[in-house]
């Protein structure tokens, strides 16, 4: 049996590696992951008409988010987006479905429409940034995200519906 006097030098010795491997690792930088600008996608073309007359509001090129991954994160990092674009959610059922602002940088209007693609519920202005939830209150199948201030200045209302048609 060795006497327990013989352990401490190895044992310090191996705390002072055990010390320097760590704090080295802490000090090594990793490189910033540099991406560039997300930019709007042309996926196809929008419509918003009038209840009863059929009246057009407005047409709008629209980038479509019907995949899992692009619902997610729909418009979240872009830093604008043109008057005339907008992002179509595409869900495959009609069910309640809520937003929120998290990562998304400019102010938004949500438009919430049934499968008949009649619009049921506007939330305007949501404020960039904003974790709270903004919900349809009712079954819908499609969200239209559109710049803030758009819904006021198209006079859209509850009740007037859409047309879309996507690129091949």
């Amino acid at each position: 049996m060795r006497p327990l006097s013989t352990y401490k030098l190895p044992v310090v010795y191996a705390i002072a590696v055990l010390l320097t491997l760590i704090l080295s690792c802490e000090q090594e930088k990793k490189p910033a992951v540099k991406t560039g600008p997300i930019t709007f996608t042309n996926e196809g073309e929008l419509s918003i008409y009038r209840a009863g007359s059929d009246t057009l509001l407005t047409t709008l090129e629209i980038e479509i988010a019907d995949s899992e991954y692009e619902t997610q994160t729909g418009l979240m990092y872009r830093e604008t987006m043109d008057p005339d674009q907008a992002m179509l959610f595409i869900f495959p059922t009609e069910k309640i479905h809520s937003f929120y602002m998290k990562n998304t940088l400019i102010p938004l209007d949500l438009l919430f429409i049934r499968g008949d693609q009649k619009i049921v519920t506007i939330a305007e202005n949501a404020v960039p940034l904003d974790d709270s939830v903004i919900p349809s209150r009712v079954p819908v199948q499609y969200v239209l995200e559109v710049n803030a201030g758009r819904v006021e200045a198209w006079n859209v209302k509850s009740g007037d519906s859409i047309s879309f048609t996507k690129h091949n």
